[in-house]
């Protein structure tokens, strides 16, 4: 005989009541979509990190100490006439420039310092800011003066803890090339021979300065009136 099978019921079954999720638990599409917004916030941070420091170093760039014109046109005067001894020029080069690059110079400079602004994308200059910077030149200089001095500077300016951005030995033809700063480049010096005319420059900068004396309404750039002592070497001990 046939196997007999067992009489089926012609009405369907209910669906399954769904099981409900562990409490605190969440689907896959909220745990991206809360993963997402937890990304966008981290990345945010650094955003945020990064114009808090622009911001901060530019409002620093603003800081600028007080001081007088005459006290920053002696601090430049001073480094210059440092290096001049250490060359070892013993010539006396007076106050003044008939005729730059040919002649002897001994000159200051006033300018106007900058404020970045709050990114650090403007460009205006700050009131009654200036930076001082001296300048100096001597004539009918031989290589055997200036080759041996612009060594001994190039050591001894670095063993002083200045950062030397180039230098270079320029030979018979080319010229000789010393630059050097510190203070994250706030004070520079430079120095040049051109053998090809014997002629030696050297140069100095001090840091920004805001002048005490600056009043509302004044204008120019204060220090531009300051002018040099004859420039010679240093007292030397006996």
């Amino acid at each position: 005989m046939p196997e007999e099978t067992a009489p089926t019921d012609s009405t369907p079954e209910p669906d399954p009541e769904p099981t409900p999720e562990p409490a605190g638990s969440k689907s896959p599409s909220s745990f991206f979509g809360a993963l997402g917004c937890g990304c966008a916030a981290l990345l945010l941070v650094p955003v945020i990190a990064l114009v808090a420091l622009v911001a901060w170093a530019s409002f620093g760039s603003t800081d600028i100490p007080r001081a007088a014109p005459e006290e920053m046109a002696d601090r430049a005067f001073q480094r210059s006439r440092e290096a001049y001894d250490l060359m070892g020029f013993e010539r006396t080069v007076e106050p003044g420039v008939e005729k730059i690059g040919v002649t002897t110079e001994n000159t200051l400079r006033s300018d106007y310092c900058y404020d970045g602004g709050l990114l650090g994308l403007e460009d205006k200059t700050v009131d009654g800011a200036y930076r001082m910077s001296h300048s100096w030149a001597l004539d009918h200089v031989p290589a055997n003066r200036a080759v041996p001095g612009l060594r001994r500077l190039h050591r001894q300016l670095k063993d002083d803890g200045w950062t030397v951005s180039s230098y270079r030995e320029g030979g018979k033809s080319k010229d000789w090339e010393l630059y050097v700063q510190r203070d994250d480049g706030n004070e520079r010096m430079s120095f040049t021979w051109y053998p090809d005319r014997d002629y030696f420059t050297g140069g100095a900068s001090v840091p920004c300065a805001q002048d005490p004396g600056w009043k509302d309404g004044d204008t120019g750039v204060s220090g531009e009136d300051q002018r040099p002592p004859a420039l010679g070497p240093a007292q030397r001990k006996k």
